[in-house]
């Protein structure tokens, strides 16, 4: 009698996120967003959207590290007759974000983009409205709606709701003028700046309405404060299977938003693309630079197209065995290092050349994998002091 196989835990207690919510559809040019789709990618352009040839610029390099989505502003009519020349160039698909006047709504329609961010209750010309309504869904144009935290009005005497009871029914009502019009080609998003709130707002959203979910965390701060408030809403919601395409609000180069992004989303099993990197924090007993060594490392690797999890170990301790997970990696010693794969060291070279070994084993992997080399196209340091002299003395003989 074989022995009987019982999974004892409860089924939020499994590893993995929980089944994506279920939504509708929409596409975005070619990029789909909810039912099922990989959760997608976006950012802003910082760039004043008239100066075509800066946001292009900008929109490439979004695209080179992985942004599939990106939105520009358009606050004025010089915005609004550059979008034809931007999408017509534009690698990614546009999405022109509008407040207040149809006009320019219009304008973006007339140049094809691929969505609009707008909130139709904040566009007091109702026949515009149902202009601009006519027209995306003749062209088959989605419409975001995005409702802030910071927008939603001074409470009223009276209004017992909480601050996510207010947005999400300010997002109902917004969707509501839509479905009237009979449009549905919806994604919805209720950002908050505070995170319980942002949360709970979602949470409700979601049982509400089958539009897919484009979330964020909004005025979330510069890199590092605002990487980990996004990260703290977002990746609730996500692991709840709630959220359908992201974008990471950052005071800081939208490239870091992209970055930031997917690493939220690797680290979640929710994508698999590009560079993984693991890499220890270092301590008393590395014997190697190992700081300066990751960030090189981060540098020279971030545009891998390649899924591959690449480890930078300081010392024995955590070196191949606690990384044998990793494709490829470095483990440090005293100014040398080896280079293992799959936790089997395959050499061993002084700590200047580690990079370059690297590089030369990833394209050996590649090789054996059908793959095109990667080192010749890997960006080049953007700094000074790319690899520090290694420690003197071994970290078990020092005094």
């Amino acid at each position: 009698m074989s022995a009987m196989s019982v999974d004892l835990n409860l089924p939020e207690d499994r590893v993995g996120p929980r089944p994506r919510r279920k939504s509708k559809r929409v596409w975005v040019g070619g990029t789909a967003i909810g039912d099922g789709a990989p959760v997608s990618v976006q950012s802003m352009c910082t760039t004043l959207t008239h100066d075509v040839d800066a946001t292009i610029r900008q929109i490439e390099r979004l695209q080179e590290v992985g942004c599939e989505i990106a939105r520009v502003a358009v606050p004025d009519k010089r915005a609004g007759e550059a979008l034809k020349e931007i999408v017509r160039r534009s690698i990614l698909p546009v999405v022109a974000d509008i407040h207040f006047d149809y006009r320019l709504a219009l304008m973006a329609l007339d140049a094809k983009v691929h969505k609009l961010r707008l909130n139709p209750g904040n566009i007091h010309n109702k026949d515009g409205v149902r202009e601009v309504v006519k027209r995306a869904k003749i062209q088959g144009t989605p419409i975001r709606i995005g409702v802030n935290h910071g927008s939603i009005g001074d409470r009223q005497p009276g209004d017992v709701r909480d601050e996510p009871q207010r947005m999400v029914d300010l997002a109902l009502s917004e969707i509501k003028i839509l479905e009237d019009l009979d449009f549905d080609d919806i994604v919805v998003s209720v950002k908050a700046f505070d995170v319980p709130t942002m949360v709970a707002a979602y949470r409700r959203l979601a049982k509400a309405v089958p539009y897919p979910l484009h979330l964020g965390v909004t005025e979330a701060g510069t890199l590092v404060a605002g990487s980990i408030r996004s990260t703290a809403g977002m990746s609730v919601l996500l692991y709840e299977g709630i959220g359908d395409t992201i974008r990471v609000s950052l005071s800081e180069d939208p490239v870091m938003e992209v970055t930031a992004g997917f690493d939220m989303l690797k680290s979640l099993g929710l994508r698999d693309q590009g560079l993984t990197l693991v890499a220890c924090p270092s301590c008393g007993r590395a014997d190697i630079d190992l700081i300066p060594l990751a960030k090189v490392a981060e540098e020279r690797l971030r545009a891998m197209p390649t899924p591959m999890k690449v480890a930078v170990m300081g010392c024995e301790v955590n070196g191949p065995g606690e990384a044998k997970d990793a494709d490829v990696g470095i483990a440090g010693g005293v100014g040398k290092g080896a280079i293992f794969r799959k936790g089997k060291v395959v050499g061993v070279y002084p700590e200047d050349q580690l990079m370059d070994a690297l590089l030369a084993e990833i394209d050996k992997i590649l090789v054996e994998n059908g793959k095109e080399p990667y080192s010749q196209k890997a960006p080049k340091l953007t700094h000074e002091g790319q690899l520090t002299p290694g420690r003197s003395v071994p970290a078990g003989q020092r005094t």
